[in-house]
């Protein structure tokens, strides 16, 4: 029987061991398909899959002297075998065996990624909801600008990780192409029904056109998704770094009992798991970058891919997935601190009310260049004093006075005025 490595956690996924059961797999298949079209004895396949089985030890040991993984990995598994054997990889090139396994690879990769995504849409939109009505400033160039909620703040994250759920779950479709066409693709000795049928048995579709190798611009397009989905993680992380930041203190990671921020400061607590994220999603980009340069391969094939996607498809799955991990429980424990957004919001008298004073000034008659440069002298006043205050400067100025009433002056500075539309963001989002 063969032995089964069941490893559903995303690190075993690209273990040697997982990697040659996705060989054997293929190999499995396309002798079931032959037996199929009677290109080979029934017999046999029933003999092979009965005994076939490998050693990843015994595999390197035999690539130590060939230097060839596939030989290797073949004349381990004929040790199994015996005689049936002659029948594996009958009519094949390596590269059937090596770019079919490894889009199966890649699918159960990228299934769990989805997994973790979709953990990761229910927890912002969890927080979207509790949110809904907590207000804060909204920030233009890191300046303060007009009211939001931190509720619609999420609902902005929520969007884009949906925008990645589709984008992955296209890729994936994309992906998922075997190719069983031999040297050079030309299915001179393997016919395309043998393609058809084993890639079926495997979850897969056939390439439409393949070279000796299936085209990189497919794992091209791969890793780029998945560095767009950590590049999403990143904005999330970096936002939270700034909102923690002590004179803004708006949002705070959880910091555990007994969790220290500092080995010198011991009052440090500092957004370490949102900084992680930010170096993560770094090492991911970074990897798009290689994906597209293996897309230029020699003719119909060269190997220059095969080192680069070694290091490159491990890496980019397995931090992609840690880090859809980390944001997750980061947004579900995130602390929120509606009090110090209502303080930051009103910080030098309510300045960012100031466009809503300047169009009741013009709604009230005039020009919107002597309505701006009123609102903008009373504002720079607040803004250049410790202690500013906006509101009152407005109050007190005669020119406003002689249009605005203490009731129309006060409506002003009212923050639901900036929230009156935001429920149709969320019932475009299902919250």
């Amino acid at each position: 029987m063969i032995e089964r490595y069941t490893l559903p956690e995303m690190g075993n996924l690209w273990t040697d061991a997982y990697k040659f059961q996705t060989w054997l797999q293929v190999e499995i298949a396309v002798c079931e398909a032959q037996a199929a079209l009677g290109y080979i004895p029934h017999e046999a396949v029933a003999e092979i899959k009965a005994k076939a089985n490998f050693d990843p030890k015994r595999i390197l040991e035999i690539e130590a002297e060939v230097r060839h993984d596939v030989i290797a990995f073949l004349t381990n598994v004929n040790e199994y075998v015996g005689d049936a054997g002659r029948y594996i990889h009958l009519g094949l090139t390596s590269s059937d065996v090596l770019d079919t396994a490894l889009a199966l690879q890649m699918v159960a990769s990228l299934d769990l990624i989805l997994r973790r995504l979709e953990d990761l849409i229910v927890a912002i939109r969890q927080r979207a909801s509790e949110h809904r009505y907590t207000v804060m400033i909204g920030r233009s160039h890191g300046i303060h600008a007009e009211p939001i909620t931190f509720g619609f703040k999420l609902a902005g994250w929520l969007a884009e990780v949906l925008r990645n759920q589709e984008r992955l779950q296209n890729v994936r479709k994309n992906i998922a192409v075997g190719k069983i066409s031999g040297a050079v693709g030309t299915y001179a000795n393997i016919e395309p029904r043998v393609e058809a049928l084993a890639c079926e048995k495997l979850g897969l579709k056939p390439d439409t056109a393949s070279t000796q190798v299936v085209s990189r611009d497919v794992h091209a397009e791969y890793v780029q998704q998945l560095a767009l989905l950590a590049a999403s993680i990143e904005r999330f992380a970096v936002e939270i770094r700034n909102l923690q930041k002590t004179d803004v203190l708006e949002v705070e990671e959880y910091f555990s009992k007994g969790q220290k921020g500092s080995s010198a400061m011991p009052h440090k607590r500092n957004p370490i798991r949102s900084e992680r994220l930010t170096g993560m999603a770094r090492m991911v980009r970074s990897y798009a970058v290689a994906a597209v340069e293996n897309v230029a391969l020699w003719h119909e094939r060269d190997i220059s891919h095969s080192s680069v996607e070694r290091v490159m498809l491990p890496d980019a799955c397995i931090l992609t997935h840690f880090m859809l991990t980390e944001i997750t429980d980061l947004v579900k424990n995130l602390l929120v601190y509606p009090d110090n957004m209502a303080r930051n919001m009103n910080c030098y008298g309510g300045v960012v009310f100031s466009q809503r004073v300047m169009l009741t000034l013009v709604e009230k008659g005039v020009k919107r260049e002597e309505a701006y440069k009123i609102v903008q002298e009373n504002a720079h006043t607040a803004w250049n004093k410790l202690d500013g205050n906006f509101r009152d400067l407005i109050s007190k100025d005669a020119r406003v006075k002689e249009k605005l009433s203490p009731q129309e002056i006060e409506a002003c500075f009212n923050p639901q005025h900036h929230l009156q539309h935001l429920d149709e963001v969320y019932q475009r989002l299902g919250i």
